[in-house]
């Protein structure tokens, strides 16, 4: 017999706690990143010192396998694609199609300001000229990751792009083949068998493939990891870009009495099965929904698949129910939360979205379930996590485009304008930079 599951609760009626109060009240996991660096550096520094030699010799030590070569032959995607399961290929297909439907539209378009007749100020969008595309192993295969990743870079018009994914000893050392089915589908030709921090690390610095082919290094990487990737992120950052330092995933359910506690149960669990360490918050008027929701947990654990670890990922310190007065102070806890996946189940869904000002991807109504972000709703997946949502964006389009000032002025609107200059420079104590305009018009002493 199942025992049954209880949400622990945090009791915010008839309180009116500030934002810091709720910072530290609400229910919150993460991970220590700095506590794993210590680990990770030698990693990092190996392989910059060592290149593909040192990855393999990890590959090995945390994989269990030696790849044959770091990068996956193309016959070998091919024929990953060629076995595909045919439902899963459509699944995918349509994922694709719409997640490009999306990505499509955020392409944003030069624009140039005549500031001044003769001075001009154009914004040019560029893409990043090679990226990363990190996609984890761990409890689970995320073809729907390469989905996510891919789409939005090829959007921004990224002319090189290589996805890297960890070997699987029982694939014979490949990145597990609906991974690599995903990756050929969308016409990728890059895919690495390499995961971990080692992955971040030979992305960053390159190195000579075993066969003797270069693996050049990346500018950006992009792509969820476990901590140990986290870390490698951060060690390597300013040596290439990243996209976030990806934390556990979490949602939170702003519901009220009118939503159905099955839907909502089922939802926490959703979340609950990636990792022991996910967060599943539910933030609700309505006591009788919280009980509700309880006892619907309690039946539909006895059908997971990954009871034990959504058992434990529930039971966490990051998971729970937090009741409130009303949906005004149920927004102002969301917004304080700033969940990865945020949804709203009570009545007038769309209205109470629309108050919403920290999420990283807010999901409407009853048929509008995070599961359906994840795969085909043709939205990204990848999302700022631990309350990061109150100053970054998700994945898309953007994140592979660079904007660049493109400034042109003419004598006459450079002349116009020196005498300000000169006084700005002189304010701040840079004389030279008034100097360097000056030199254009009259004689220096």
């Amino acid at each position: 017999m199942t025992s049954r599951i209880e949400l622990a609760r945090v009791d915010l009626r008839g309180r009116t706690p500030s934002a810091a109060e709720l910072r530290t009240a609400l229910p919150r996991g993460g991970v220590d990143v700095d506590s794993v660096l210590h680990q990770v550096r030698p990693v990092v520094e190996a392989i910059r010192d060592r290149g593909v030699a040192a990855a393999l010799e990890f590959s090995e030590q945390f994989d269990g396998v030696i790849p044959a070569s770091v990068r996956v032959p193309a016959a070998e995607l091919e024929a990953a694609l060629e076995k595909l399961d045919p439902a899963v290929r459509s699944a995918l297909e349509v994922a694709i199609e719409r997640t490009r439907k999306v990505h499509a539209d955020q392409r944003r378009s030069d624009t140039t300001t005549e500031v001044v007749p003769g001075g001009t100020v154009t914004e040019r969008w560029v893409p990043v000229e090679r990226v990363g595309l990190y996609v984890p192993g761990g409890n689970a295969v995320y073809p729907s990751s390469v989905v996510m990743n891919v789409v939005p870079a090829q959007a921004a018009g990224v002319d090189s792009l290589v996805v890297a994914s960890p070997p699987q000893a029982q694939h014979g050392g490949l990145p597990h083949p609906t991974i690599l089915a995903a990756a050929k589908l969308l016409g990728v030709e890059e895919v690495w068998a390499v995961g971990g921090a080692q992955a971040i690390a030979l992305l960053s610095y390159g190195g000579i493939d075993t066969d003797g082919a270069q693996l050049e290094p990346v500018d950006l990487i992009t792509g969820p990891g476990n901590i140990f990737v986290t870390a490698a992120k951060r060690l390597c950052r300013g040596l290439v870009g990243i996209d976030a330092e990806a934390g556990p995933t979490e949602i939170a359910i702003l519901a009220d009495a009118t939503a159905d506690p099955v839907h909502v149960a089922a939802d926490l669990i959703s979340q609950a099965e990636h990792d022991v360490l996910a967060a599943s918050v539910l933030v609700t008027d309505s006591v009788e929904l919280a009980d509700a929701v309880d006892a619907a947990l309690t039946t539909q654990m006895t059908v997971v698949k990954h009871a034990h670890r959504v058992r434990e990922a529930l039971s966490g310190k990051q998971s729970g129910t937090v009741l409130v007065d009303d949906i005004e102070q149920g927004l102002r806890v969301v917004n304080a939360y700033a969940a990865e996946h945020l949804e709203i189940q009570t009545a007038d869904a769309p209205a109470v979205a629309a108050r919403v000002r920290s999420a990283g991807a807010i999901f409407v109504g009853a048929y509008a379930p995070v599961s359906l972000g994840d795969y085909c709703a043709g939205s990204n997946h990848v999302l700022p996590t631990a309350g990061c949502a109150r100053h970054s964006s998700g994945l898309s389009v953007q994140t592979f485009l660079r904007g660049i000032h493109v400034v042109e002025y003419t004598e006459a609107a450079l002349k116009d304008v020196a005498g300000h200059v000169v006084a700005l420079a002189n304010a701040e104590d840079l004389p030279a930079h008034g100097q360097a305009v000056q030199a254009r018009f009259e004689a220096l002493a």
